[in-house]
């Protein structure tokens, strides 16, 4: 406040303090220098004297209060002011900033339920892939038991197969290795009547 003031107003107020001070000065002397004469004459015009000297001296201070009163008003309109501006300002970055991070925070969540969702699809597809894997695992292995299983029905076949094959005899009293040279003498036969 007191920077706002100017060197010449602050003389003008030294000025009115200083005046004042020689006026009730004046009316203290003009009182104190009339008691010891005890003229009627004289005490009346120092005690009026004195009274007038006083009530300029109190308009002068109550001026200067009143012009002191109207500067503060003055810096604290502007200091309102100033802090007005500044409060809309910051209100108004404020609000920038709320809804800059409402925006922030309603993508994070949008991301965040994606994500979610990603993840459950590819917890599913996981589940369904171990599931088919378990599945077909088993199938694995009951196909590679039936394999199993037919490879030994297959070796016992053969075997019953070559054993009845070694004791069978043809009607002629045949055996089957007779019978399979016999086939192959009739196969060379039939080639060599169709190359003649």
């Amino acid at each position: 406040m007191a920077a706002s003031r100017s060197p010449a107003r602050r003389r003008q107020r030294s000025v009115r303090v200083t005046v004042a001070v020689v006026l009730l000065s004046t009316a203290t002397v003009a009182v104190i220098a009339a008691l010891p004469t005890q003229s009627p004459l004289l005490l009346s015009i120092s005690s009026v004297l004195a009274l007038l000297l006083g009530w300029a001296a109190v308009r002068m201070m109550w001026t200067e209060v009143l012009q002191s009163r109207r500067e503060q008003a003055v810096d604290r309109a502007a200091a309102a002011g100033a802090y007005k501006s500044l409060f809309a300002e910051r209100a108004s970055e404020h609000a920038e900033f709320t809804v800059a991070m409402t925006e922030r925070l309603a993508e994070a969540n949008l991301q965040r339920r994606e994500l979610e969702g990603a993840l459950v699809a590819t917890e599913r597809r996981a589940t369904d892939a171990e599931e088919r894997l378990a599945r077909d695992s088993r199938r694995l292995v009951e196909t590679q038991e039936r394999v199993e299983e037919l490879e030994q029905q297959l070796a016992v076949r053969r075997a019953e197969e070559a054993d009845a094959l070694a004791c069978w005899e043809g009607e002629g009293g045949e055996t089957v290795a007779e019978l399979v040279a016999w086939d192959a003498e009739s196969t060379a036969d039939q080639r060599v009547r169709q190359g003649a």
